[in-house]
């Protein structure tokens, strides 16, 4: 079966019959893997560094096996993911001690009392394209809001959002380490203060 065009994993018949994070984690990059996977995990890894028993908080991931390939062994995961999605999620990838997908949509006010452990580090990723101005700005109240001291990371340069975050403080746009800021992809960051 070929890959989905989006860049998602595969969810049919594969040459690897058994679908389970690990074999995921196996598979060699390529146009299969999803473009913002890479880019997160290097913010993800960075942020443990500081903080490693930090709960990310992965916003419309999917399938997307990330928690695997980034975990220190201390981490929390948690997946807020649309009920379908949800559902095939937890078929596939069950929730486990330390990782669970939740049902909701990104702005939902119901899924940061689910971070159990606020204190220790809040990393929030939004994947997929970014969300219009009204969207992003409900976001970010709800992150400064419920979760103050957390950093919310979105798969989009700064100038890409230029419309929805005013200049603030505590917003900038992350580039891979050693790339140039016109050639690569980029990440924006928030952070909100305590």
């Amino acid at each position: 079966m070929e890959p989905p065009s989006d860049g998602a994993p595969p969810v049919g018949p594969t040459r690897r019959t058994r679908l389970t994070p690990q074999t995921w984690r196996t598979r060699p990059a390529g146009p299969a893997a999803r473009p913002a996977a890479g880019r997160f995990d290097e913010a993800v890894r960075r942020y443990l560094r500081d903080r490693p028993q930090a709960t990310v908080v992965a916003l419309g991931e999917g399938l997307d096996p990330g928690f695997w390939r980034v975990d220190n062994g201390q981490l929390r995961w948690l997946t807020v993911e649309e009920p379908a999605t949800a559902a095939l999620r937890r078929m596939l990838l069950p929730d486990g001690p330390r990782w669970r997908t939740l049902t909701g949509r990104a702005t939902a006010p119901h899924w940061p009392a689910a971070v159990a452990r606020p204190a220790l580090g809040v990393l929030v990723l939004a994947f997929g394209p970014p969300p219009a101005a009204e969207g992003l700005q409900e976001l970010c109240a709800l992150c400064a809001r419920r979760l103050p001291g957390s950093t919310l990371l979105l798969d989009a340069p700064l100038r890409h959002l230029a419309a929805a975050v005013d200049d603030r403080p505590g917003v900038r746009t992350l580039h891979p380490p050693g790339a140039r800021e016109a050639a690569a992809p980029a990440l924006t960051e928030f952070r909100f203060g305590r």
